[in-house]
């Protein structure tokens, strides 16, 4: 399994709350998710999704509320799954996704990390490592923000692929 968090944008008509029907949302092939990944359909975190989840949320991942900060990366309803090894599938709704939209847009990223980068810089080689520990997150941060924006102009809901833990 992939450290890799998945999130895809679903029309609302077309959603369904099946963990199987959920699941087969996430089974394309690699060029497929980049053509979406490139049009703004879905957008893929590598394993720093967490970190990236700090930084919104401004406390640690598992602790926030469910605000819309909150909900940019882990946030969503969870859809039941038989087997708790296999990941996660959280959904938020059209109007969660235009209220992180709206975050997004409005967010003042470099404050984001001011009160995050304490926390995160040691994970990464500290002070020095500053700049491409930053530039990193502000490509994430951009991502999220168009992969969201897109998602709320159109009116779509989002599917997020949360890996399993420890994997």
């Amino acid at each position: 399994m992939s450290a890799y968090l998945r999130l895809r944008a679903v029309p609302p008509p077309a959603l369904r709350n099946s963990a199987t029907w959920l699941e087969r949302l996430f089974e394309d092939d690699s060029a497929t998710v980049r053509h979406r990944v490139v049009r703004h359909r879905e957008e893929v975190l590598d394993g720093r999704y967490l970190d990236q989840e700090r930084i919104y949320a401004g406390v640690s991942p598992h602790r926030a509320a469910d605000r819309p900060q909150a909900q940019v990366v882990l946030g969503g309803r969870p859809v039941p799954r038989a087997d708790p090894r296999k990941p996660q599938l959280l959904v938020l709704t059209a109007a969660q996704a235009r209220r992180v939209a709206r975050f997004l847009t409005t967010a003042d990223f470099d404050a984001l990390w001011f009160f995050a980068r304490d926390e995160l810089l040691p994970r990464y080689g500290g002070a020095r490592a500053e700049p491409e520990t930053w530039g990193a997150f502000i490509t994430g941060h951009r991502e999220l923000t168009a992969f969201y924006t897109r998602t709320a102009d159109c009116g779509e809901a989002v599917v997020k692929w949360l890996p399993a833990r420890g994997t």
